[in-house]
């Protein structure tokens, strides 16, 4: 059942957001390459969600064993914070929650460690880029397929896969509501878009094959041929007005 949310709870989640904006921002100026470890960027964003009030929403969910999912080059989503140093030319995604007040936002965004190649770089602007794509879709009137069929189009246009084992989600008083939310799929299909949804769009865009595989750990999901993947992904409330994206400073 999909849940419609009251503009005072859209404030509540946006209080959230705005937490999930500055930590992301704050955790990935704290990279330096061949110093820094995506276990010590965890720690970072759990101290810094906490002091503003919240609660690291990935924490123990589902057994999930940290607050924040790092992954780097191969790895699309999921991965566990660990202790190697993250190199020049790495890129590495952020993804966590924040839960405010009993309110839910979630994002992530991936970031280059140093310079990195022009390959990698072209492979985060178009995932980037599909992601505002399909943010624009999410009107009144349309439907979630409009959403999904837009990030495929533009990321295929671009040589690039989208992973379909892995979709974005509902979002609200839990990290994961209804509907879901695909990176493809067909123009008009799907539940429709009306007023008071909120959804996390997150594009998860492949170098390669759009196959994945998870690792024995049970969480981390890396490409199936070792390319490059990119993950970006922003807290959206359904307006009159168009989309409204939550997950900014």
């Amino acid at each position: 059942m999909i849940v419609y949310k009251k503009p005072h709870e859209i404030e509540m989640m946006r209080a959230a957001g705005r937490v999930v904006a500055r930590t992301l921002r704050i955790v990935s100026e704290s990279i330096v390459p061949g110093k820094t470890t995506p276990r010590e960027l965890d720690a970072l964003a759990e101290r810094l969600i906490r002091e503003a009030g919240g609660i690291p929403s990935f924490l123990h969910y589902r057994n999930y064993p940290a607050a924040t999912c790092i992954s780097v080059n191969e790895v699309v989503i999921h991965g566990i914070p660990d202790d190697r140093v993250l190199q020049e030319g790495d890129i590495v995604d952020l993804d966590f929650g924040v839960t405010l007040n009993g309110w839910v936002a979630d994002g992530a965004w991936t970031y280059a460690v140093g310079r990195v190649s022009e390959e990698a770089q072209r492979l985060m602007n178009v995932t980037r880029e599909s992601l505002m794509q399909g943010i624009a879709k999410a009107r009144i009137g349309n439907r979630i397929g409009d959403i999904g069929a837009t990030i495929q189009r533009y990321v295929e246009r671009h040589g690039y896969s989208v992973v379909k084992d892995l979709v974005g989600h509902g979002v609200g008083t839990s990290v994961h509501e209804e509907p879901s939310v695909p990176n493809f799929g067909k123009p008009g299909k799907g539940p429709a878009i009306k007023e008071g949804m909120t959804i996390c769009i997150e594009p998860m865009v492949n170098q390669g094959t759009f196959k994945v595989r998870t690792l024995a750990d049970k969480w981390t999901v890396v490409t199936a041929d070792g390319k490059l993947s990119a993950h970006y992904e922003h807290t959206v409330a359904i307006t009159k007005d168009g989309p409204d994206i939550l997950t900014s400073e």
